[in-house]
């Protein structure tokens, strides 16, 4: 079941392969991730001292949380994979034009996962063909309905 997806990666981004990835959280987070008051759209996936962390995505702490806990939203945090899924992404991102971004955030027997996506960076005219097409399908399905 999707908590939230990120949009705005497919629109910028060539996916080239997908992993799916643990999150180490804090409980303030998981509580905060479960009510829906998450945001990955400027967030990004960075390999740092042959570690993945997930930076620039914010949680906003509940009002309820914790009293001797100081929350912060926008930490970053460790995205748990297998060394040798690592070792594979650091290879790929090391290649040109290669980069990690946050494609959702799930839940999987009962605990929050993230995908991540190797992706490709579009040019202008990719994002444009993109939008041409998108509009081109929302008017067929309006003649489709149209036509009923």
């Amino acid at each position: 079941m999707s908590i939230i997806d990120n949009k705005k990666a497919f629109f910028d981004y060539f996916i080239e392969e997908r992993y799916e990835a643990g999150l180490e959280l804090e409980g303030w987070e998981v509580k905060a991730i479960r009510a829906g008051r998450v945001q990955i759209k400027e967030a990004y996936v960075r390999v740092i001292r042959s570690q993945v962390f997930l930076v620039g995505a914010t949680i906003t702490p509940l009002p309820e949380s914790s009293t001797h806990v100081k929350p912060d939203p926008t930490r970053s945090r460790r995205c748990l994979l297998h060394r040798a899924e690592i070792d594979k992404l650091i290879g790929k991102v090391k290649e040109r034009g290669f980069t990690l971004v946050p494609l959702n955030l799930h839940y999987k027997d009962g605990r929050v996962k993230l995908e991540i996506g190797l992706a490709k960076g579009k040019k202008e005219h990719d994002k444009r063909d993109a939008i041409k097409d998108r509009d081109t399908k929302r008017e067929a399905q309006a003649a489709l309905k149209k036509a009923r």
